[in-house]
């Protein structure tokens, strides 16, 4: 009797999510400029062409990338707004903000990806229209948040602004290491700002 080994083949969407993985590694640990196709396959454990197979090329998987980042970041920030009831909608918005703070967010390898996200979106239109996108959802969420708040302020959008600027200086602080404050703390001075407003 001939024994015959069985081969599995990966799904596309396997395939696809593994060289996204492999792209946030290599634009954490070598930043935007030493991020190629070569690294990239490299980190993956594939050959250049299965690159070319599921991506139009490095542009569009940096770009599936920052997609894929950004939603991860969006699911942790929903997690959290989900973990806390309905009626209280000042507790809600408070999940939602401090949430940067902890990790998957609050996290030295991701702080390092965005980075690399960032100098992209000043020089590569289409990672710049992706972070704008990005952004755009993420102070609409907390708009959303902040209306939902009895005493509300008039002006919800600056306010989300505002809001947003405070918790990515916080979560930068937090996510480089040695910060000059602790979670807890970061997370006090968020409230208070908060209450400031609502």
């Amino acid at each position: 009797m001939q024994l015959r080994q069985v081969f599995t083949r990966e799904s596309a969407d396997t395939r696809r999510d593994a060289l996204i993985a492999a792209t946030a590694r290599c634009l954490s640990t070598r930043g935007a400029h030493g991020t190629s196709v070569r690294a990239i396959c490299l980190e993956a454990g594939v050959s250049a062409g299965l690159l070319r197979h599921y991506f139009d090329g490095i542009d569009a998987l940096v770009a599936a990338t920052y997609r894929a980042t950004g939603a991860r970041v969006a699911a942790a920030l929903h997690a959290a707004v989900d973990a806390v009831p309905a009626d209280n909608p000042r507790g809600r918005l408070l999940a939602f903000v401090t949430a940067s703070f902890r990790a998957p967010i609050a996290d030295p390898e991701l702080l390092a990806t965005w980075l690399a996200f960032w100098s992209l979106s000043r020089t590569v239109p289409a990672i710049g229209a992706i972070h704008d996108e990005i952004y755009a959802e993420n102070r609409q969420d907390m708009e959303r948040l902040i209306r939902a708040c009895p005493n509300a302020p008039a002006d919800a959008r600056l306010a989300a602004v505002a809001l947003t600027a405070l918790v990515d200086g916080l979560w930068l602080e937090l996510s480089l290491g040695n910060a000059p404050f602790s979670v807890d703390e970061a997370e006090a001075l968020a409230e208070k700002w908060l209450d400031s407003f609502i």
